[in-house]
């Protein structure tokens, strides 16, 4: 032991230091394998889990199986989708939100944490928006893809005019509106009955105040009062908004501000938005630019013309009276178009057969019935409804004879069955009636159309002498 010490000594080591250097050195402390998980935001759990996600997904569901159920009625037309969409929104909805926001503020009553979440350090308006945003979000969000699916289904069919995405974002803001305006309710009222019966008063006020064509608070609703050829004025969907938004944002203030004379300025903005509403009454609404013209094929006679909305319509509008415009031609007297424009046509014009309102004419952007089409087309071009007394019955024969010639009833033959099987008057008249048809069928080209102008010439007159016989 002293030799060893010596050498170790003799190479400048301490005693022992040689053994304790060849000892097994200890392990470096292992690293975490797991990084640290950053903290979460406390709205994510509420976002992503609990009774907000359903509200989106309820929204949406009665959104869009309501309009679903009614495609055939908007479908292909941008003024008929905006129109649907906005009423189902607003009457369905709406209370569905003021439900929803109702349910959601009374959940603390319902956990019995009412007195453990005033402890809280956050204030009262924090978690209000805190339990309330995500509602509203969420329900947002279920109108939204609702909105967008059901204008991606009329842009598959669309026949003119553009989308209307205005409308859109005020039916948003009033939903968020609404579930914030539930959310209070809720807080103030939490009691189980409470979010069905605030459903049913919602709905009940807006169907009330919207289908009261009288009242000017009509105005104040999000639906509001208007037909399919109607569009607002610039400003009317902003204001509405902060009508709406307004209004909630007074309710929350009030309830769940520190300071709630805050909720006066939301709330005079409201009143403000609210007053110009009702004042403007009916001029917040004007026609559409686009009713108020027409696209014309002018190489028929007569000419066929739609309406600018529905513009796309025209080939299949040609196409089903191609028939009847063949065998008018070269014939005078006739009017000059078919027109499709708001009020009477001219004195030289005809309407065309109505082609709204959409889901009867016309289905998801096609026509129907062609051939019923083009037999109302020809209806059209003679007209002895101004006669003071019935029209002579050769005289209706004679309009029944130049009808079948030019766009025969889809019904005529099941119509000429009956009479066949009718009494003797009956049958009597469904043989003048046939050979009517028959002198008219077998003119030569030249004696039909000299015919037909002659018979033109006589469309609207009353007195039986007047109107050439066949």
């Amino acid at each position: 032991m002293t030799l060893i010490a010596a050498q170790d000594h003799a190479h400048g080591q301490e005693p022992g230091q040689q053994a304790h250097d060849n000892a097994p050195s200890a392990p470096p402390p292992r690293a975490s394998r797991r990084p640290r998980r950053a903290s979460r935001h406390p709205l994510r759990a509420e976002f992503l889990r609990g009774f907000a996600p359903w509200t989106g997904v309820a929204l949406f569901l009665a959104i869009a199986v309501a309009m679903a159920g009614t495609s055939a009625q908007w479908q292909g037309g941008w003024a008929e989708t905006r129109g649907r969409l906005h009423t189902t929104a607003v009457l369905l909805g709406v209370p569905l939100a003021l439900a929803a926001g109702c349910r959601q503020g009374g959940r603390e009553r319902r956990r019995r944490t009412e007195e453990l979440m005033a402890t809280a350090v956050r204030g009262t308006l924090a978690r209000f928006l805190a339990a309330a945003l995500p509602v509203a979000c969420w329900a947002v969000a279920g109108y939204v893809v609702a909105a967008a699916l059901t204008l991606l289904a009329t842009a598959l069919r669309a026949t003119g005019d553009r989308p209307d995405l205005v409308a859109p974002l005020t039916d948003a803001v009033a939903l968020a509106s609404a579930v914030l305006v539930g959310h209070v309710v809720g807080r103030r009222l939490p009691w189980r009955l409470t979010p069905p019966l605030l459903a049913v008063a919602g709905y009940v006020v807006l169907g009330f105040v919207t289908y009261d064509s009288t009242g000017s608070l009509r105005h104040l609703t999000p639906i509001g009062d208007t037909s399919d050829i109607d569009v607002p004025v610039w400003w009317q969907p902003l204001v509405m908004a902060v009508w709406t938004g307004g209004l909630a944002a007074a309710a929350v203030l009030a309830y769940a501000a520190r300071r709630r004379f805050t909720a006066l300025l939301p709330l005079a903005a409201a009143m403000a938005a609210g007053t110009l509403l009702v004042q403007t009454g009916d001029g917040l609404w004007h026609t559409n630019p686009v009713a108020r013209r027409q696209v014309c094929d002018t190489s028929t006679t007569p000419q066929i013309c739609v309406n600018a909305r529905y513009e796309d319509l025209l080939p299949q509008v040609t196409a089903a009276l191609a028939d009847l415009t063949g065998r008018l031609d070269g014939v005078q007297n006739l009017p000059v178009r078919f027109t499709d424009l708001p009020g009477e046509p001219g004195p030289d014009e005809v309407r065309l057969p109505i082609t709204t309102p959409i889901g009867w004419t016309v289905v998801r952007g096609r026509l129907a019935s062609p051939r019923q089409f083009a037999w109302e087309a020809g209806m059209a071009l003679y007209d002895r409804a101004e006669c003071d007394t019935a029209v002579d019955p050769s005289v209706a024969r004679v309009d029944e004879a130049v009808q079948h010639y030019l766009a025969p009833n889809p019904l005529a033959g099941d119509f000429d069955k009956l009479e066949a099987e009718g009494s003797e008057a009956d049958r009597a008249e469904l043989r003048d009636r046939l050979e009517a048809r028959a002198r008219l069928r077998e003119m030569g080209g030249e004696e039909r159309r000299a015919w037909l102008s002659a018979y033109f010439a006589t469309a609207r007159a009353c007195d039986p002498s007047e109107v050439p016989a066949l």
